[in-house]
């Protein structure tokens, strides 16, 4: 398998791993051979092993020992926590981005906006990285580093909820013309310089999220 000019090694094998976790090509709870993945993937051990050294601290991956990693069970206790963080924060940061973009935030959001397709299942990793880079546009325009850090850890962990969410429960066209237009409230407030609106179209969006339907679905409901 050819690597892409643009990655390094380690970048590659981190971007590959992390995107058949996410699609769920390799289950939650699956046991990773490092030197059959490494043969999959097209690398050596090295770069692998510093792939699962990062998935592991942003919680996607459990390393044992030096040889044995196996991916992160996900529990309807975990999703409960992400969404009361996600509940809170990330309406924080639409209010902030709101009162502190600038025309660079500006054209960045309405550049991710242009490129939202709706999430028609869990294995349509462009779909779902297109929506992180929206919300990334968003809370990065809040021009607060740590508030900033704070949510990309959370985005980390959350992109595996959110597969659960979308393989769960299928959503339908109403549910796709309520996300896209709740989009375009969240970047019209920030871009009007309106906190209030921004932090309500936020919290809004997060009430109904795929997070928050993975809850659902982990816990039986």
């Amino acid at each position: 398998m050819p690597l892409p000019p643009v990655l390094t090694k380690n970048a590659y094998a981190y971007e590959e791993l992390r995107r058949r976790i996410l699609t769920g090509d390799i289950e939650q709870g699956s046991i990773l051979s490092q030197s059959k993945l490494a043969r999959e993937i097209g690398v050596s051990t090295t770069p692998l092993r510093e792939a699962l050294r990062r998935l592991a601290a942003e919680g996607m991956v459990e390393l044992k020992s030096h040889s044995d990693a196996r991916v992160a069970a996900l529990t309807a206790e975990e999703a409960k926590d992400l969404y009361v963080l996600r509940e809170n924060l990330d309406p924080l940061a639409a209010g902030l981005a709101a009162e502190s973009r600038t025309p660079t935030d500006v054209a960045a959001i309405e550049a991710a906006l242009e490129q939202l397709t709706p999430l028609h299942d869990a294995a349509d990793f462009a779909a779902m990285t297109a929506h992180r880079d929206f919300h990334r546009a968003i809370y990065t325009a809040s021009h607060n580093p740590l508030l900033i850090g704070i949510l990309e850890g959370l985005w980390d962990k959350a992109d595996r909820y959110r597969q659960v969410g979308l393989q769960g429960q299928q959503a339908t066209e109403k549910d796709r013309i309520r996300v896209e237009a709740e989009h375009i409230k969240i970047a019209e407030a920030v871009i009007a310089g309106d906190p209030a609106r921004a932090r309500d179209a936020m919290h809004q969006h997060v009430m109904g999220s795929l997070g928050r339907r993975a809850i659902a679905v982990l816990s039986g409901d």
